[in-house]
């Protein structure tokens, strides 16, 4: 028993994706080895309040038990000792929150510390640098990127500056802020028209497709601009290629390995978030039915993008495979995938040949061996 692995799992969040989060977080926990690792589970809520789990000697059986019900501290809207941490009140447990809120603040309680925290939250608040920045100041060691890539994979505009540095082919795009659009609207627009239509709209941080949409004309385009500032301050705006979507997933820390391409074939007219969590009528197809000259330039720049973006543990990227000439453009990375069994990412390192449980496996001791790493640099924090 004290030689296992103790991890807490961090999932739902306040984000529009809190119930995909969930549903990772049920499959996640259902696929570990309960033999090697003690699993303790971190609810956020919808509104930010993080509620802790027991200690599970085995997985749950239904998103339900992962839910946990407030107490009456929590219903009265009073926050004390180990209740829900929320606002000012995570200040105080900063300091201590491996021994506190991450640790003793569960109902284990038993004085061990948690080894290494999994953050299985999707968009806002889970794959922005947000909650790494806070396991960084707690000194815990996690799972996946870094606060840098983590807030740079879902900023699009300095996700595609950085792959133009590294020499990346891109489709042409354009990006301006509200601040822009409201003084200068028709500038915007003959800056955007440039790229030709249609066009592709979308907020720079936010991931699902959510507020994405297809402008065929400047009517559209001014229409698809503001439902895009609904969900940021920031927007870019994308050239049309006709073209295959091809992803392929990166596993790793400082000597990353791609695992062979996918291909997704939409439902929809694009793989919007219909297509991807309603309609259920995309296909996957792995591996991609693509040349090995093709497959291996894709697994080549997944790795170089995963480089430029200084990334760690896993991603998946996504490229556009042009249909009239083969030319092969990255379009994002994503630093924290979707993870059920039925995901693209554990499916293409499955048809790698790696399981779903190894693949948790190593992400563990990937996350293990950064922090290791971490630990050898003088912060000039003196004695």
């Amino acid at each position: 028993m004290g030689n296992k692995i103790r991890v807490g799992l961090v999932y739902g969040g306040r984000s529009g994706e809190h119930q995909v989060s969930l549903q990772t977080a049920l499959a996640v926990l259902k696929a570990f080895d309960y033999d090697r690792y003690e699993l303790i589970p971190f609810y956020i809520t919808p509104k930010g309040l993080w509620r802790s789990g027991s200690l599970l000697s085995a997985p749950p059986s239904a998103v339900a038990e992962l839910q946990f019900t407030p107490s009456a501290e929590e219903a009265g809207g009073e926050v004390s000792g180990s209740g829900p941490v929320t606002g000012n009140a995570l200040l105080p447990v900063l300091q201590g929150m491996s021994e506190s809120v991450l640790a003793e603040g569960t109902s284990a309680n038993d004085g061990k510390a948690i080894d290494v925290m999994l953050p299985l939250l999707h968009g806002t608040f889970g794959e922005d640098g947000t909650i790494q920045g806070l396991f960084e100041m707690a000194g815990l060691p996690y799972v996946g990127a870094g606060v840098l890539a983590s807030s740079v994979g879902m900023d699009k505009v300095a996700m595609k500056t950085m792959f133009a540095q590294a020499g990346l082919p891109q489709v042409g795009y354009r990006h301006f802020i509200r601040f822009d659009w409201k003084k200068n609207r028709e500038q915007v627009l003959l800056n955007i028209e440039e790229l030709g239509y249609p066009c592709f709209v979308k907020p720079a941080n936010l991931g699902s497709s959510v507020g994405v949409s297809k402008a065929r004309n400047r009517a559209e385009l001014e229409a698809a601009i503001e439902e895009a500032l609904r969900y940021d301050r920031k927007v870019i705006v994308e050239e049309f290629v006709d073209a295959r979507e091809i992803e392929v997933s990166v596993l790793g820390n400082d000597d990353p390995r791609a695992s062979v391409p996918g291909e997704i074939c939409s439902s929809n007219e694009f793989y919007d978030y219909k297509a991807k969590y309603i309609d259920g009528k995309s296909v996957m197809v792995i591996p991609a039915e693509v040349s090995p000259e093709v497959a291996e330039s894709v697994r080549s720049m997944a790795v170089k993008a995963f480089r430029s973006i200084d990334g760690s543990g896993l991603c998946r990227a996504d490229f556009f495979l042009r249909r009239s000439d083969g030319a092969l453009f990255i379009n994002e990375v994503n630093t924290l995938p979707g993870f059920t069994p039925f995901s693209m990412y554990p499916l293409m390192w499955k048809e790698s040949g790696v399981s779903y449980r190894e693949l948790l496996d190593t992400l563990i001791q990937l996350a293990l061996e950064r922090h290791e790493e971490r630990q050898s640099i003088d912060y000039g924090g003196g004695e």
